[in-house]
């Protein structure tokens, strides 16, 4: 099942943010995310908050059914637009997620991007994308996506191997994302990003090899490789349980990943963030920096994530409970914290270490100033970056890369 909501104190009604929130809103980023809960099945590895149509039948599934979902999530833009105000900020960057944002309507995705664009102004240059599985898309699509306004694309192909597909549930056949880079491509995206896993039970490194060859031979200008995290309560996560397939140790996963470092490093690729490798600074996914960066983005749809100026919030989880929320002219936030000056700078440590620019040593008390002179001893942290007044990651240190926050933020 999903992952559950923490706590936190309850949302106004009316969604209303804390003035501290809005001040110096105007200096600083503002994304949209836009989260769309639905999969045509689950996937054996995942807890996101997401939907079969069977598991929608009889739970409220009607009031927020794939057909209407567009209109209730534009109706949440419509409730940001009083909450923020009149903050005079167009949005940089949109992404839509899911779950499978593909299964709705290209169109329905346009409109979506469109009430954005009405309600608070897109920049220039707005980076707009969307997640989409392969077998869910086509050229029609793609081209009605590009023309209303999407400027990149990811798609999850996970594994090049049918085998290691099965093991994950994955529906899609071997050479389907690589096809689907070329229509992107077609379509007019110039940046198409494809998501690998790494680590999947039963994979060999032939196996991974031959999924990194065949990501780079697509040609997309940005890669993502993730290591599979087998979440209690999946189905991946009750099978190796039973014994019915072998769990992943931390050394394979080591091993997977510094083959990944080598194979696209050597095609031209970068890394800018632990999992992320662009072709170019202009391919990075800049709506995920947002994140990383700990800027401003309101987050769209059931089980949906926002922060603005110090203050995180989430939405119900069910899409019935969000739909409801909606209807009656309330906020469908579940609860909300307002983080402190310490929250903020911990995390901070914890998400801009992980980028290659490193975090400032500036953030870092003395017991983690401390324990930053050991890493730089040990090799996990780059020597030059570090002499400037920055703590980045080396390889080895991007291996270890929880361990060395953990030790930063004391």
């Amino acid at each position: 099942m999903p992952s559950a909501l923490p706590d936190g104190e309850p949302v106004p009604a009316d969604g209303a943010l804390p003035a501290s929130a809005l001040a110096g809103a105007a200096d600083r980023p503002l994304g949209f995310y836009l989260h769309v809960p639905y999969c045509a099945t689950r996937c054996g590895y995942c807890d996101f908050n997401t939907y079969t149509a069977t598991e929608l039948r009889g739970t409220g599934g009607v009031l927020a059914s794939r057909d209407n979902y567009a209109e209730m999530l534009i109706d949440e833009i419509r409730l940001a637009r009083k909450v923020l105000g009149d903050d005079p900020r167009e949005v940089g960057t949109v992404f839509v997620g899911g779950g499978t944002p593909t299964l709705l309507a290209a169109d329905d995705l346009v409109r979506m991007l469109d009430a954005v664009r009405d309600t608070f102004g897109l920049a220039p240059d707005a980076e707009v994308t969307t997640e989409a599985n392969p077998e869910s898309v086509d050229p029609a699509y793609l081209a009605t996506l590009r023309e209303g306004g999407f400027t990149r694309i990811s798609f999850g192909m996970q594994s090049a191997r049918q085998h290691v597909l099965r093991i994950l549930d994955r529906t899609h056949t071997p050479g389907r994302p690589e096809a689907c880079v070329a229509e992107a491509r077609a379509a007019g995206f110039e940046h198409v990003n494809l998501d690998l896993i790494y680590g999947t039970p039963g994979e060999s490194d032939e196996d991974w090899r031959a999924s990194l060859d065949a990501a780079i031979g697509a040609g997309p200008d940005h890669i993502s490789a993730y290591a599979l995290i087998v979440e209690e309560g999946t189905r991946l996560a009750g099978r190796i349980r039973r014994g019915e397939i072998p769990m992943t140790d931390d050394d394979e996963h080591a091993d997977r990943y510094l083959l990944a470092e080598d194979v696209l490093t050597a095609a031209g690729y970068t890394w800018y963030e632990v999992s992320n490798w662009a072709a170019s600074p202009a391919a990075r996914c800049r709506h995920n920096e947002l994140y990383w960066r700990g800027a401003d983005w309101w987050g769209a749809g059931p089980g949906a994530h926002s922060h603005v100026g110090g203050v995180r919030w989430w939405n119900v989880k069910h899409p019935g409970a969000y739909a409801a929320a909606l209807a009656q002219g309330r906020s469908p936030g579940a609860g909300r914290e307002v983080l402190t000056d310490e929250d903020r700078r911990v995390e901070r440590i914890l998400l801009e270490l992980r980028l290659r620019d490193g975090v400032p040593l500036s953030l870092l008390r003395p017991e983690g100033l401390a324990a930053s002179r050991r890493a730089l001893a040990d090799g996990l942290l780059e020597p030059g970056p570090y002499e400037e007044g920055r703590a980045a990651l080396t390889l080895r240190g991007r291996l270890l890369a929880d361990a060395v926050v953990r030790d930063l933020v004391d």
